[in-house]
């Protein structure tokens, strides 16, 4: 073997190590979660019991329950990846004994499924028009598409309160689900998707007598299945993480996603939190795996041609 292939192999083997080690990083605390969920109580409080001290009680939680004041005790925490007895009831608790969990589960569902759905429609009929008609004015109004895009939801959190309040919506999901479907982030992703076809296709649609619903359903969204599912999974993935919405929009606990509701959990119920955040994360497990291919797909697209 020569010099040169052998440094090649190893710049190889250091760059798969070196990547196995970075993946392995970024997978402990989701490897942890899901093994730390099938744990009894009294062994999660043995590893990690010291990491929570008890106080005083400060008040309740949104379910009624007295919320223990938690502080940090430096002792050295026993990480444990394989649990000594596998027990289910951490699990059972969540899905029979707390109905709250699966509340605030289906709280999530509810706010996230309607962002998703009508914002990937309209924003489907957006991208098809700045992609099919150009003009200053067009030009214009998607360089503010851009300009919005750009801003953090925080900049805009209390002009979305302001108008929510106005139009009496505090408290209602309404509040959350019309800023969320009207985002400009899938118009941009589209818009700069379908501008790529190539306007053979669509003069060839045209010649072909196809008006302009034709062109757009037959000829631009089978060409975009990729982005659109794409532009769903990371719009999901957005929303059913929130936190910031929910609390500024709803004064009423019950309403509160999932999301918010993890951090309500206290420290008596260390061994819940993981079962509860392993059943938290199992909807955008998959919704990846199952448009891994799209995703990629999404992302690699070029007028017609993957590459």
């Amino acid at each position: 073997m020569s010099s040169y292939k052998r440094r090649a192999l190893i710049r190889r083997i250091l760059l798969t190590v070196l990547a196995a080690v970075m993946a392995l990083t970024f997978l402990m605390p989701i490897l942890l979660t899901i093994s730390n969920s099938f744990m009894t109580q009294d062994e999660i409080t043995a590893n990690y019991g010291v990491v929570f001290g008890t106080g005083e009680s400060q008040g309740t939680d949104p379910t009624g329950r007295p919320r223990a004041e938690t502080h940090y005790i430096s002792q050295t925490v026993n990480l444990k990846f394989i649990p000594d007895m596998v027990s289910f009831q951490q699990y059972w608790t969540v899905l029979l004994n707390s109905p709250e969990y699966l509340l605030k589960f289906w709280n999530s569902v509810f706010l996230t499924v309607p962002i998703v759905v009508f914002q990937v429609l309209l924003a489907s009929f957006a991208a098809y028009g700045f992609s099919r008609y150009r003009g200053r004015v067009r030009e214009a109004i998607f360089f503010g598409y851009i300009i919005l895009m750009l801003m953090p939801y925080q900049v805009t959190l209390v002009p979305n309160y302001l108008v929510a309040r106005w139009t009496h919506l505090i408290d209602t999901r309404w509040s959350i689900i019309l800023p969320g479907i009207f985002a400009p982030f899938s118009v941009f992703l589209l818009t700069k998707n379908m501008r790529r076809i190539p306007n053979s296709y669509i003069e060839a649609a045209e010649l072909d007598g196809a008006g302009e619903w034709q062109i757009f359903t037959r000829v631009c969204l089978p060409m975009c299945k990729g982005a659109l599912i794409s532009v769903a999974m990371l719009v999901f993935i957005d929303y059913w993480n929130m936190v910031e919405q929910p609390l500024i929009m709803f004064s009423d606990a019950e309403k509160y996603p999932l999301s918010v509701f993890l951090s309500e959990i206290n420290s008596g119920e260390v061994g819940v939190a993981f079962a509860v955040a392993v059943v938290y994360m199992i909807p955008t497990l998959l919704m990846f795996l199952w448009g891994e291919e799209y995703l990629e797909e999404g992302i690699t697209y070029s007028g017609g041609i993957k590459g």
